[in-house]
């Protein structure tokens, strides 16, 4: 029991002090971890105790459930101290590898606009930052937080406004296609017996998420074709998703960066099943792969999407 929760401590190490005495207070970590642990800060301390109170509960719950013990200022409070010790470790810049374009943006805390809550699927900070360099150019960017094992812990950052330079002047776009989390109405969604689009899509990107988290970033898959294990960075979901008709499997393309380049994209296929009401990853497959042409690199497809019999968008 001692190796396994120190090798869980290790896991959120450089996650900030908050994380760590989450998981000693909810009786995770280790007794010793306690005396090296620093001091808990005050503004942190009705965050632990939920953090407490969750620990009591079950471990099964679903995220729905788990959402009970936090709220939005929660959420703020992990974002902002992310975001303080990102800073503070380069020189008061948030460093911010751009997956749409593979840009390495240097950017400036401004504050949290607003958080946007989905039951079932998260909390979501809206910040605001501007490029180091120019003030006038804005940012509006996403945290995905989610709680797990009873603490909130960040899944995935995702630029939701850019600046764009019209007539001479910076102003903020937003960028498109949108995160799947914008794409729901309410903030209440409920529970349909037919999933919707932006469900697959969550549990494509949880999925890509928490299988990067297991190597500093780098989503690992064995290509189906040539046994190689290819080391990727998660880009975006394509839209729409789709359902198969023949067995039912809903169907999402996704753009995934070799990892510590610009331009050499693949598409990566994932099939994603309902099972009791649970949107689960059932297959993942190399759909297109990168390959240089003339000086540029383009997407050749192994295959296509109708090559796997009929099917149709879902809304």
């Amino acid at each position: 029991m001692h190796n396994h929760k120190s090798h869980r401590l290790k896991q959120i190490a450089g996650q900030g002090t908050l994380y760590a005495w989450m998981l000693i207070l909810a009786g995770v970590a280790f007794p010793a971890a306690r005396a090296a642990a620093p001091a808990v800060p005050a503004s942190t301390a009705e965050n632990l105790q939920k953090a407490r109170e969750y620990s009591a509960a079950s471990s099964v719950e679903s995220t729905e459930k788990a959402m009970q013990y936090f709220t939005g200022t929660d959420a703020e409070s992990v974002v902002k101290e992310l975001i303080t010790a990102k800073t503070a470790a380069n020189n008061g810049i948030f460093p911010y590898d751009d997956p749409l374009n593979g840009d390495h943006l240097k950017l400036a805390y401004d504050d949290i606009d607003f958080t946007r809550t989905i039951d079932g699927y998260g909390f979501f900070p809206d910040v605001k930052f501007h490029d180091s360099a120019d003030a006038q150019k804005k940012y509006l960017i996403d945290f995905w937080i989610l709680p797990v094992n009873g603490i909130l812990q960040l899944q995935e950052i995702r630029i939701h406004k850019e600046p764009l330079k019209v007539e001479g002047s910076w102003t903020t776009m937003t960028r498109q296609p949108i995160p799947w989390w914008w794409i729901p109405a309410s903030e209440h969604p409920g529970h349909l017996a037919t999933k919707r689009g932006w469900e697959v899509m969550s549990a494509v990107e949880h999925k890509s998420m928490l299988e990067s988290m297991k190597n500093n970033g780098v989503f690992k898959l064995k290509d189906d074709k040539t046994g190689k294990i290819l080391e990727l960075e998660f880009v975006d979901t394509h839209q729409p998703v789709r359902q198969l008709d023949n067995d039912g499997h809903y169907f999402a393309c996704t753009d995934f960066r070799v990892a510590g380049t610009k331009n050499e994209i693949y598409d990566i296929d994932f099939w994603v099943s309902d099972k009791d009401g649970v949107m689960t990853v059932d297959q993942t497959r190399v759909h297109k792969v990168p390959e240089l042409k003339s000086g540029e690199w383009v997407q050749v497809p192994r295959y296509e999407w109708k090559d796997l019999g009929t099917s149709h968008v879902v809304p």
